[in-house]
């Protein structure tokens, strides 16, 4: 890894395209409605855009269940505004980088289709993971894997001859089955895929289940029932040993071009285990969540932030932050809600940006918005929703759509009042348009602390110092820059050790910090 490398400091901005700006009036963002706002995202001062599935989809579950990944959905404009996009964001020195999903594919994809109308011992089958069911009639499923989403992880299939047939492999939704990743076939096309969007300018790839892809041999049962939307290291389903083989082909290909980047979702807590993906001829990066597993407890984020950084110096890679993203509740709930939570969200965003590393910023988050907890059963699409029995509420709570401007939804964001989901009439005061308006805004308390870490030498350097570490407060210090970051989690307030302050999330109290603040000195 070179320290120069672009992206081993940025921050980067993830848009959620369904829900950033719709520029057609279908009330469906889409790629246009991404240009259109571009200025937004330079103001706010990210360096680069992690863009999540736009690629050719039935939308079963939202873009992750792809059909053609050398293609754009027409949903979001198809080519002609994905080429704009990258012409649009490079004018601006902005990288781009793209979803990709090499764990599966949509059940509508070509390869699938033919698998399907194939039937049983076909080469057309080995894309995929088809097994004959267990029991005399074969009725019962070949292993109890069951789906990330909920239900079987297995689908019975109707054979050409009508009668039932095999199950397939799908570790997610039906429409996504599994691909097999010892048929030779499907690397090559992820390298065409691969190659097909670096070739057009994109600067790199957020893989989608990176420790998915290989499977163990024979299928073995898991030994215990999985909470749904959570695994632990030892689920069979996922971090077998062989996806490290699939990491070393992807990264001698995007090698090839310059500066372009991997960043890997990488859901294994054991910090050996995840260390493996950022070997230097792996991953370039690897999604850390802990930050995101953490209450607003100072002995928490100390001991998340430590054993992150013992994770990533295992093989001297760049440490990766983020406080949410599309399948994580927003910072803002989590902390309390209200006045309290966007408090707290503010204070932890200087202790993420204070970090050495690259930091992740969900869409809205620069606005300080909450989860939409009161979104009536009809409207949710998220595939948890029904394959939990309607238990899981699932993720559409942090996937409304931004509000932009006016006082009523849809707040700019369409010009159609039928927005894929809907929008709270309470959220009149969060819209860009009323933030920048307000120099005290959550928006504009964003640009300023991005543009001290983007200019200011004391963000420098790897290393960290702990000044206080204890149950309620947090200090500590870039050793070579200098910067002092200062956390209060606790009730009372506290005394700042000796520096100029720079920034703070909420005013000082008679030169004290107060609870639920950060604050920046040098």
């Amino acid at each position: 890894m070179s320290p120069a490398a672009w992206w081993s400091n940025a921050v980067f901005y993830q848009v959620y395209p369904r829900s950033f700006a719709d520029s057609n009036g279908d009330g469906v963002g889409d790629i246009d409605g991404i240009v259109t706002h571009l200025d937004h995202l330079v103001r706010l001062g990210i360096d680069a855009i992690w863009l999540s599935p736009v690629t050719v989809s039935p939308m079963a579950d939202h873009g992750y269940d792809v059909s053609d990944p050398r293609d754009i959905d027409p949903l979001f404009g198809g080519m002609p505004a994905i080429e704009r996009l990258i012409a649009a964001t490079h004018e601006r020195d902005i990288k781009i980088t793209m979803d990709v999903v090499p764990n599966h594919t949509s059940s509508e994809h070509a390869w699938f289709q033919a698998a399907l109308a194939a039937g049983p011992d076909t080469d057309a089958r080995e894309r995929y993971y088809f097994r004959d069911g267990k029991g005399p009639d074969g009725s019962l499923p070949p292993n109890n894997w069951t789906s990330v989403f909920g239900g079987s992880a297995w689908e019975r299939v109707v054979e050409p001859d009508g009668n039932p047939g095999q199950y397939y492999l799908h570790l997610f939704d039906t429409h996504q089955p599994d691909l097999n990743w010892d048929n030779p076939e499907v690397f090559d096309d992820l390298e065409a895929s691969l190659r097909f969007w670096l070739e057009r300018g994109v600067d790199g790839f957020r893989i989608d289940v990176a420790h998915g892809m290989a499977k163990p041999a024979g299928l073995p049962d898991a030994k215990e029932a999985v909470k749904v939307l959570s695994h632990a290291d030892d689920d069979p389903r996922f971090n077998n040993p062989a996806v490290h083989d699939i990491h070393r082909k992807i990264r001698k290909i995007v090698d090839e071009y310059d500066g372009a980047v991997t960043i890997g979702e990488v859901w294994v807590l054991d910090n050996m285990l995840w260390a493996e993906y950022l070997r230097p001829d792996e991953l370039h990066l690897g999604f850390n969540f802990r930050l995101t597993k953490v209450g607003f407890d100072a002995a928490q984020v100390h001991d998340a932030v430590v054993n992150s950084l013992a994770a990533t110096a295992i093989y001297d890679s760049v440490p990766t932050w983020t406080l949410s993203n599309h399948d994580i509740d927003r910072e803002v709930t989590r902390y309390g809600g209200g006045e309290i939570g966007l408090r707290r969200a503010k204070a932890m965003l200087m202790a993420m940006l204070a970090l050495p590393g690259t930091v992740f910023i969900y869409n809205g988050e620069e606005l300080g918005l909450p989860d939409v907890l009161d979104l009536p059963d009809e409207v949710l699409q998220d595939p948890t929703w029904e394959r939990s029995g309607r238990t899981e509420r699932g993720r559409d709570k942090v996937r409304v759509p931004l509000p932009w401007s006016g006082d009523t939804p849809p707040f700019g964001f369409s010009t159609s009042p039928d927005t894929w989901l809907p929008m709270p009439a309470e959220w009149a005061s969060l819209t860009v348009e009323k933030q920048n308006a307000d120099p005290n805004s959550t928006l504009e308390f964003f640009r300023t602390a991005l543009k001290l870490r983007r200019g200011r030498n004391e963000f420098d350097g790897v290393e960290l110092e702990w000044l206080t570490a204890t149950d309620d407060a947090l200090v500590f210090r870039r050793r070579e820059g200098g910067l002092m970051c200062a956390l209060n989690t606790g009730k009372r307030p506290m005394a700042l050790p000796a520096g100029e302050l720079i920034l703070s999330s909420a005013p000082l109290v008679d030169g004290q910090l107060p609870s639920d603040t950060a604050a920046w000195l040098v």
